[in-house]
């Protein structure tokens, strides 16, 4: 990282949203990692879906690390809770974190420089692309990210590698104008339809990704890959008629 980038860095704001859903064991370490991700000035919005095990107890002791916490009365989905965090925040930058340690903070710094230098105004990092580390866990849940993308960008016309990532970054007027109508994992390929339609400048860059397994407390399945097909024809069709809230 150049001077002028660590400059940049330091005087930007950049709001941290965190959907949590069960994740008591990694919400702690989780929250560390955001606030030792060499990124001076964060605001972290937690959204807890309404968790069922010991997670809200171990936020409630991380209060002072957190700006904004949400604790939702019933349980929404990770799209529900991403809507609300998204409206809370007060940053120059939005950036998407989930709770379970698939991806590190660590990243943050090549995630928010295209955008720092003006370069671009959403960011999508990348699993699928450069020589960071990435564990090797599930074949099909592979083949299900890469046809998704594809589906996805015939649609949009971009040439994503991962428009499954949770790593999306957006300059903050962006992404509060979009009306986001998914309540599950059915945001990402929403979003993505509706960012395209506004024609952005958009970059991808490659992160690292530590996957876990289904022992390891992994929640996506294959109804949701139903849903992200339904979600990236829906919302695509529905762009080019002119006809969604954005």
């Amino acid at each position: 990282m150049n001077r002028i980038h660590k400059k940049a860095i330091s005087k930007t704001v950049v709001s941290v949203i965190m959907p949590v859903y069960n994740e008591e064991r990694t919400i702690s370490t989780i929250i560390e990692e955001v606030h030792a991700s060499g990124v001076k000035n964060i605001e972290l919005i937690v959204v807890d879906d309404n968790s069922t095990d010991n997670t809200r107890s171990l936020l409630k002791k991380h209060k002072k690390q957190i700006a904004t916490l949400i604790l939702r009365k019933t349980n929404g989905g990770k799209g529900a809770a991403l809507r609300d965090g998204i409206a809370e925040a007060t940053g120059d930058i939005v950036l998407i974190q989930d709770a379970d340690l698939e991806y590190t903070p660590q990243d943050y710094p090549r995630l928010l420089q295209p955008i720092i230098d003006d370069r671009a105004d959403v960011v999508f990092g990348s699993r699928f692309v450069g020589s960071h580390p990435h564990r090797i866990v599930y074949f099909w849940h592979y083949m299900a990210n890469v046809g998704l993308t594809l589906l996805s960008n015939i649609f949009t016309n971009l040439n994503l590698t991962d428009m499954e990532t949770c790593y999306k970054v957006f300059r903050r007027e962006l992404i509060q104008s979009l009306t986001i109508e998914e309540n599950s994992f059915g945001i990402e390929p929403e979003i993505t339809a509706k960012i395209a339609h506004m024609k952005p400048r958009i970059y991808e860059v490659g992160i690292a990704y530590y996957g876990r397994t289904y022992d390891e407390g992994k929640k996506i399945g294959i109804r949701d890959a139903f849903r992200a097909v339904w979600a990236i024809v829906k919302y695509n069709l529905l762009a080019r008629a002119g006809r969604y809230s954005s």
